[in-house]
């Protein structure tokens, strides 16, 4: 059986379904409220039994960027750089508020994200050690320095298995900063299957945007599967 509950956690709304027996606990941060539907989209992809919690209210350019950077373009925002304090916030206020709803401790907890936040899921491996499957989807792996920290930094926890996909027009864009994103992925993928980890990149169709609880729910089932 599983139980929906909405609370607030660390300022956060979380919208979680918990599963009343063990199993693993996926977290995924979103921007606009679509946990609901990567919920109901990943129900209907596996048969595997899981808990979900979605997380909003971010305050996405800061708390889901490693570090300060400009505005991509003329009428955008900076990113500020603020995933450190808000992974503090996340172990130490939100992950507990999330596990009290649940009646035993979960098998693991995978923490997964779309765009800004795929890319917060993997920074957040070489912060933390509580998170021990990723996907990482659409993720912004664009991001200035990304590779270099990436290549000058160990994990805490070397993930089980790590997901990661992109849309095939994504790198298909005059934005010199966002163009690298696809070359990026596909490196990013093969470096940790180098490493031993079970790792896999999907190239899926359309843009940023198209069919993305889709695509969400597609890299959650695929780290669900033993």
């Amino acid at each position: 059986m599983v139980n929906k509950v909405e609370f607030s956690a660390g300022g956060k709304p979380v919208l979680f379904y918990g599963q009343e027996r063990r199993a693993p606990l996926v977290i995924l941060h979103t921007v606009q409220g679509e946990g609901e539907k990567v919920y109901q989209v990943l129900s209907e992809m596996t048969q595997a039994e899981f808990s979900f919690a979605a997380i909003d209210g971010l305050n996405w350019d800061d708390e889901m960027s490693p570090w300060p950077i400009p505005p991509l373009s003329k009428n955008d925002t900076p990113c500020t750089g603020g995933a450190d304090a808000y992974l503090d916030k996340l172990e130490d206020e939100i992950l507990p508020g999330i596990l009290k709803y649940l009646p035993h401790k979960p098998s693991y907890i995978a923490l997964t994200g779309y765009s800004l936040a795929g890319l917060f899921a993997l920074y957040a491996a070489y912060r933390a050690d509580a998170f021990s499957r990723l996907a990482c989807v659409s993720g912004s792996f664009w991001y200035p320095d990304f590779i270099q920290y990436v290549e000058g930094h160990i994990m805490c926890r070397k993930p089980d298995k790590l997901y990661f996909s992109l849309g095939d027009k994504e790198s298909r864009t005059r934005n010199k900063v966002l163009k690298p994103v696809e070359d990026n992925s596909r490196y990013l993928a093969d470096y940790y299957s180098r490493q031993g980890i079970e790792t896999i990149f999907e190239l899926n169709e359309g843009n940023h945007f198209y069919h993305g609880a889709e695509r969400m729910a597609r890299g959650i089932a695929w780290i669900l599967e033993e």
